[in-house]
């Protein structure tokens, strides 16, 4: 069995033979469902440099031991400015760390500390106890999507920003579901601050009966 917890804004824990996190922005987001010190991680998924996003990597990985897996650039802007952390830069393709398969892929999408652009933003594809999660990151729609499920699918659970402002909103996420044909999705980055305020009940409805949407409140979680 894999768990996938929602934590709020972007952040998820996945639970299976091993623990990883994606995006563990904690500090600071008021939609957080747990503190950085209550949680354990053998990897640490990490999809660009805005701070909504790195978060609270750094923190979690210096407690714990975690591996932060990032883009090239990420992993060594974080490694040059933080002692006592293991990166893995890597770029989009497939790699395997510690067992897990992963994939980083194309997300379109800025990348920056808030004054210097930092490599590019990217999403994830993790293959984990025959799982398949796909983290898209913070990113618009576009027609690759379907060439992941062609190569990496099928996906079992998809997680998509649906904010807007920022990201894709309702009507392009769900156009992503149709490319992606993920068996679940979930959606994410909304409802964090008000730029990106939605209802996540009009995404389900515009998915229709192309994958089964599961609307998780931070802090609950998804079995597969």
């Amino acid at each position: 069995m894999v768990k996938v917890k929602f934590l709020g804004h972007a952040a998820f824990l996945i639970e299976g033979s091993k623990k990883i996190l994606v995006d563990p922005f904690l500090t600071g987001n008021p939609k957080a469902a747990a503190k950085p010190e209550e949680l354990e991680a053998d990897l640490i998924l990490v999809t660009h440099a805005h701070g909504d996003h790195i978060g609270d990597a750094v923190a979690i990985a210096q407690r714990t031991g975690a591996k932060i897996v990032a883009m090239y650039d990420v992993a060594n802007y974080l490694v040059e400015n933080n002692s006592g952390i293991t990166t893995i830069g890597m770029n989009y393709g497939p790699t395997k760390v510690d067992g897990v398969k992963i994939v980083q892929v194309p997300a379109w999408h800025s990348s920056s500390d808030g004054k210097y652009s930092i490599g590019n933003a990217c999403g994830y594809i993790i293959e984990i106890d025959g799982v398949k999660i796909y983290h898209a990151g913070d990113t618009f729609v576009f027609s690759d999507m379907a060439l992941f499920n062609e190569l990496y699918g099928p996906i079992d659970v998809a997680l998509l920003p649906i904010g807007g402002h920022f990201t894709m909103g309702p009507r392009e996420a769900a156009k992503a579901v149709e490319l992606l044909k993920p068996r679940k999705v979930i959606p994410m980055h909304y409802n964090t601050w008000p730029p990106i305020a939605q209802d996540p009940e009009e995404f389900k409805r515009l998915v229709g009966d192309k994958a089964e949407v599961v609307i998780l409140e931070p802090g609950e979680s998804l079995e597969l």
